[in-house]
């Protein structure tokens, strides 16, 4: 009975200790889930006022034209992968990445009608795991990322692109919608939707445009494709650190409740060590006497 109490305590210290650091974790996440959100409404003004100036080249009513806004025969897909470097936020990353595989071997027939750019050492080590091959990859980005750190790779899938190497890119995130809900999304990024850009309403600015328009397309469409990446990764950071305060957040609790529970077993077998004690000296005293 001693050697099962002792057990008992052991694994009552044991979970404790577990809950201090699930706790801990919980509110880091939440501390950086807040600063996640932050950067990403800090970053619309600037894709804002690009989205309104290629609006305003693309729906000029000019013969301005470019490659990223037209559609063409889908021969080759590229992937941009934005998954997480850490673990312990549940089914954020592997939800993400059964939807791209299952993508995948639905839309494609062999290895050649695709390529894969991967952000994250989660989503690098999965699709090895499966034997796909991996164009560019980038791991150990920051908790607050900045455009320098996935630039190199962001801009190698548009160039893909736009020099006819992929006939259209997908970005695959987790979409950020609240604390506890991120949606696995894969969505078509080029070529560019350019009913979207003529979706406006209100007035419109006006601009004078050096050399000329289709010089500043050429220019503003590529950095304006790269802010959509950047936007999704921002994106993908807030729900990486959402859903890993919800599985502390619920670490916590469960531990609690394994205290509470252990606890109550200790209780249970000291009370029961108690009352046999008590009877052996109650049955040796009937001896005697």
């Amino acid at each position: 009975m001693a050697k099962g109490m002792r057990e008992i305590k052991r694994q009552i210290r044991s979970t404790q200790n577990t809950k201090q650091i699930t706790r801990a974790m919980e509110m880091v996440s939440a501390a950086k889930l807040k600063r996640a959100q932050t950067a990403a409404l800090a970053s619309r003004p600037y894709s804002d006022k690009l989205r309104e100036v290629v609006s305003s080249i693309a729906t000029g009513g000019g013969s301005v034209s470019h490659p990223m806004l037209q559609s063409r025969e889908i021969k080759r897909t590229a992937y941009l992968v934005i998954s997480s470097d850490r673990g312990l936020a549940g089914g954020l990353n592997s939800n993400l990445l059964k939807k791209l595989v299952e993508t995948i071997r639905s839309k494609h027939k062999s290895a050649d009608e695709f390529a894969l750019f991967v952000i994250g050492r989660k989503g690098r080590d999965y699709l090895k795991r499966r034997n796909f091959a991996i164009r560019q990859e980038v791991v150990g980005v920051p908790d607050s990322p900045k455009f320098s750190d996935i630039k190199a790779i962001a801009s190698a899938a548009v160039q893909g692109f736009e020099t006819g190497e992929f006939d259209e890119l997908y970005v695959v995130y987790n979409r950020f919608v609240n604390a506890i809900s991120q949606v696995p999304t894969i969505s078509r990024m080029l070529p560019l939707d350019a009913s979207e850009f003529a979706n406006k309403s209100g007035p419109s600015a006006q601009y004078e445009y050096e050399p000329s328009a289709e010089e500043v397309l050429n220019v503003l469409l590529p950095k304006y494709a790269e802010t959509l990446v950047y936007s999704a990764l921002l994106d993908n950071k807030a729900s990486e650190f959402g859903a890993r305060m919800t599985a502390m957040g619920n670490a916590t609790k469960n531990a609690t409740k394994m205290i509470s529970q252990l606890t109550l077993n200790y209780n249970r077998a000291r009370q029961a060590s108690i009352t046999q004690e008590i009877a052996e000296i109650v049955g040796g005293a009937n001896a005697l006497s």
